[in-house]
């Protein structure tokens, strides 16, 4: 059994924050050669004769054993060709799939591949479990899918997986460019906390310290370990897998992906939407998060060196939002009137609580700090190293935060008067 494991009966049920937390995930395997006892694992946990098998070609590849471990189970294959993007038709045809039938679902592979068939099984009620082929993003535990319908990615409550298996060997074996990509998306945990902490302290919203504890602790662990980021070690992938699954459970136990996302992610997801409507594929998502994170940490440090502010109702120019967002203006519209996240924040309450503002900035580590880790651990750390235009970078970090209904410290900047990062 995986320390996850312990860590949920620890952390699950009433909390001093208000909620209860809970979480669907029952078994958490981490360890070499799991790969082989798949089958037996489902078994286990009560899965069905009958199973979905879903990847894409580079993930099935990564597994190999694992259609051998499955012999006692009938099995239905969904392979797509190369899963960069988790598309609302995705969600569609995995549902059609298993409607109206005793089945369960294993999704095979990371982000992408795991996305569509945590929200395709929550819709159908569906058993879920995650084979996970590399430590690239923080995901497999979530209870909400990012998904581009329409042009436009949004998150959608979803379904955590009763079952998580990491084998340390195909995750150690996995390309370094996706160990590196997991490192920015861990990294991307600092500036996440800071917009968690300070919405709370502008808007009430529900924070937990001992989920944010956790996310902090998680974060850490990934950035003590930069200098193995890319190394091929069963024990350092193990590690890094169990981190990123911490976070996860985060977002589980919030029911929301609080704990481990804020600006940069809306920022990275902006980007990910303007590139499809180009029909440019985009980065792998801890590549384009970790350089947002590195951009925003900066940004963040310039507003934590004001001693105090002067602060204003925000002021918006609605128009050149809306052109800038061109055909999903109106998602925008949607998200932003006829209120909007920032209406209930008092300026005078920024004002007021500039200095725990600052304080929460300084709490976690700095841009210097994150930028050595990051080149250690092999990531793209550059607006230039993610190949971005630079204008239209900055123009999604100027526009990114009326993308999401969500209190961030870059939505709040913008109320502020003497403002570095207008």
């Amino acid at each position: 059994m995986s320390s996850i494991t312990d860590l949920i009966k620890t952390m699950s049920g009433p909390c001093t924050c208000g909620l209860c937390h809970e979480t669907a995930i029952e078994d958490v395997r981490i360890g070499s050669g799991l790969v082989h006892e798949v089958g037996a694992i489902l078994k286990k946990n009560g899965f069905p004769r009958k199973l979905l098998l879903v990847a894409d070609q580079n993930t099935l590849r990564a597994s190999v054993g694992i259609l051998e471990s499955l012999t006692d189970f009938d099995i239905t294959l969904k392979v797509y060709e190369a899963l960069r993007v988790a598309k609302a038709e995705h969600v569609e045809e995995l549902e059609a799939l298993i409607r109206n039938e005793k089945i369960g679902v294993l999704s095979v592979g990371t982000g992408s591949v795991n996305d569509p068939c945590r929200l395709a099984s929550a819709r159908q009620n569906k058993k879920l479990c995650i084979f996970a082929t590399a430590p690239s993003m923080d995901g497999f535990a979530s209870y909400s899918s990012p998904i581009v319908a329409n042009g436009f990615k949004a998150s959608y409550p979803a379904k955590s997986p009763g079952v998580i298996i990491g084998d340390t060997k195909i995750l150690a074996d996995a390309p370094n460019e996706l160990k590196s990509a997991g490192f920015g998306d861990m990294i991307a945990k600092y500036t996440g906390l800071v917009d968690w902490k300070i919405s709370h302290l502008l808007t009430g919203e529900i924070y937990c310290e001992r989920v944010a504890e956790l996310t902090r602790a998680a974060a850490t662990e990934v950035l003590d370990l930069a200098d193995k980021m890319t190394l091929r070690d069963e024990h350092t992938a193990g590690k890094i897998f169990e981190a990123l699954l911490k976070t996860g459970l985060g977002m589980s136990f919030m029911k929301n992906s609080r704990p481990a996302s804020g600006a940069e992610h809306i920022v990275a997801h902006l980007i990910e939407c303007i590139e499809l409507q180009d029909g440019i594929i985009p980065n792998l998502h801890g590549d384009d998060v970790g350089v947002a994170t590195l951009e925003l940490l900066r940004l963040y440090e310039r507003l934590a060196a004001l001693p105090a502010v002067t602060a204003t109702k925000e002021s918006v120019d609605w128009e050149k939002v809306y052109a800038f967002y061109g055909p999903m203006q109106d998602e925008v519209k949607e998200l932003n009137h006829p209120d909007n996240i920032i209406d209930a924040v008092d300026p005078a309450a920024i004002e007021a609580q500039w200095s725990e503002i600052v304080k929460c900035i300084r709490s976690v580590p700095t841009y210097e700090v994150c930028l050595s880790a990051m080149t250690r651990a092999g990531c793209k750390t550059s607006v230039d190293d993610i190949g971005k235009d630079r204008v239209l970078f900055d123009n999604c970090v100027k526009y990114s935060p009326f993308m999401r209904r969500r209190l961030t410290l870059l939505r709040m900047s913008g109320m502020i008067k003497e403002n570095p990062i207008a």
